[in-house]
């Protein structure tokens, strides 16, 4: 079995994990890694949003899936556009990480006045100049490991918590934000397994490392990202969360640029269609609350 990843060591990490979980139910399965360049890891020296958003991390990942070069594609969920592409399938979602992001270098309330935060995301310097309009931000690409790094130049770096865990860097972290204070990006901390929409055979063996839960909260984030029509330039995210009953409560945000405005909403529903109860709260963000005007500035 053939499986497509980018080469950074939380890529294959991850590609791995999945890997290990197929041997466990069938040992004598065979995987190999498919490494694959993407634009998004070529031009570490341009912003993401300016690339055309998060697809630029898995477009060549999913087209050696879609052209036969491998079988299956492992994806940080997080990276993946709202929609699908024709011919392929998300056939599994394991069990979900940490979802929240990571300071690492300062908590919130430590950072001095005018500290400088380095991250790529517009989604988390929305919310934090939201928080702390005092804070000036700069820009952070790279892997891992490159990241890390930075910490020590700036008066902080934000990262996902989970990247963090995977590679056995959480003792980095000087605080793990909560959603209630930062929403974290649609997909943070879950994996997304794609393979090609017609082949039953690898969708019935994927479906043995699917986690229920993290399906549902995945599939509600992303009919939130849906109904917005956007991704990575964005700012917006969400945390949908499963209760013991089946419940689902979804919170999501859109913000403008500057962190001027944010806007936050919450939905509930009990055995609801997960990308609906999404695509609802987004509406209602766009169309209720004033969202739609903060998108078009």
């Amino acid at each position: 079995m053939r499986v497509a990843t980018r080469g950074s060591a939380l890529a294959r990490w991850q590609a791995e994990h999945v890997a290990a979980a197929l041997r466990a139910a069938d040992a004598d399965l065979p995987v190999d890694l498919v490494v694959v360049e993407t634009s998004g890891d070529r031009r570490l020296d341009v912003p993401i949003w300016e690339m055309g958003g998060k697809g630029v991390f898995v477009k060549e990942v999913q087209a050696a899936v879609l052209e036969g070069r491998a079988d299956l594609a492992v994806h940080s969920a997080k990276d993946l556009p709202a929609g699908t592409p024709d011919g392929l399938v998300i056939a599994a979602v394991p069990p979900r990480a940490d979802p929240r992001d990571a300071l690492v270098g300062s908590t919130i309330a430590d950072l001095p006045p005018g500290a400088v935060v380095a991250t790529g995301s517009v989604r988390r310097r929305a919310q934090l100049a939201w928080l702390r309009p005092d804070l000036t931000f700069t820009g952070l690409r790279g892997n891992i490991e490159t990241r890390l790094a930075r910490a020590d130049e700036v008066g902080a770096i934000v990262v996902a918590a989970a990247a963090l865990e995977r590679l056995d860097q959480l003792a980095r972290a000087t605080e793990l934000v909560d959603p209630s204070v930062m929403l974290p990006q649609v997909g943070q901390g879950a994996l997304a397994v794609e393979c090609r929409e017609d082949d039953d055979e690898l969708r019935r063996r994927l479906a043995s490392i699917e986690d229920p839960r993290a399906r549902v909260e995945l599939e509600a984030e992303r009919g939130f990202l849906l109904e917005l029509g956007g991704d990575c330039d964005l700012p917006a995210g969400a945390h949908a969360r499963v209760d013991t009953t089946g419940g689902v409560t979804i919170a999501g945000m859109v913000a403008s640029l500057d962190g001027h405005a944010v806007l936050r909403r919450e939905a509930t529903g009990n055995d609801v269609d997960a990308v609906d109860l999404g695509r609802t709260l987004a509406r209602r963000l766009l169309d209720d609350d004033g969202g739609a005007s903060l998108l078009d500035r």
